[in-house]
């Protein structure tokens, strides 16, 4: 298959898996969301921790790692067309929405790839929990910070010249907690050997500083861009 390895019936599996659920659950949700009126910024934070909860799921199911990009690159593609089409409004629920879930899959077909290096010795999958972290703190940083400050948000910021960067004070700060948490957590599930308890805690600040500063400056869907990438090169140049 030129620069792809030859796939085994386990990556095959994995693929087909991978998409069959991922399509199920977004229109699952679509479903729901139309039926019960659920609000539309609530169905879209669904499918998007789905999403990054299932790329943690795949440094379990995937053998070869460049199956794995092959998916998450493909869905770079796939987003851009349903944005085009607006074919899913749990995924895009506005008429001008952003390209936020083209960014996305394209920062975690990145990062998989960047720190691939000991994918085939098993799980936890060498350098993966580096980009774990980025993904992480997209994944649920932001979505917290999105119904937070959006259900409880009572004070607004705005960053000078940065058109489209409003956030409120009470979602940063649910950003910032919330990836605190969820950081050492996912470490904790994979507990790579790389990494001392020090580091857990130390990388999960390092990670909910970076991230909430670059979530409050990313206009137009860009966090999905700078987040998990700015997060996972932070720890990268801090030796983790």
């Amino acid at each position: 298959m030129g620069f792809l390895p030859s796939p085994t019936w386990g990556t095959l599996t994995s693929l087909a898996i991978s998409y069959i659920l991922t399509i199920s659950i977004v229109i699952t949700v679509e479903i729901i969301s139309r039926s019960f009126n659920i609000p539309l910024y609530i169905s879209r934070k669904i499918v998007h921790v789905y999403a990054g909860t299932y790329m943690f799921g795949l440094l379990y199911i995937f053998e070869q790692w460049e199956y794995a990009v092959l998916l998450t690159g493909s869905f770079v593609l796939l987003n851009f067309i349903f944005l085009r089409l607006k074919m899913f409004k749990s995924m895009h629920p506005q008429e001008n929405a952003t390209p936020g879930t083209v960014y996305f899959a394209f920062s975690v077909t990145f990062l998989l790839w960047w720190f691939h290096e000991g994918w085939e010795q098993g799980f936890p999958r060498g350098r993966e929990y580096i980009a774990v972290a980025g993904i992480v703190a997209m994944t649920y940083g932001d979505a917290m910070a999105s119904v937070i400050g959006k259900t409880y948000g009572r004070n607004g910021y705005q960053l000078i010249g940065v058109e489209g960067s409003r956030r409120t004070y009470e979602g940063s700060q649910a950003f910032f907690i919330t990836t605190l948490i969820a950081v050492p957590f996912f470490w904790w599930l994979m507990s790579p050997s790389a990494l001392t308890t020090t580091e857990y805690f130390t990388g999960a600040l390092i990670s909910a500083s970076v991230g909430t500063a670059l979530e409050s400056m990313s206009p137009w869907g860009t966090d999905n861009l700078s987040v998990p990438l700015g997060v996972s090169l932070a720890l990268a140049i801090l030796g983790y």
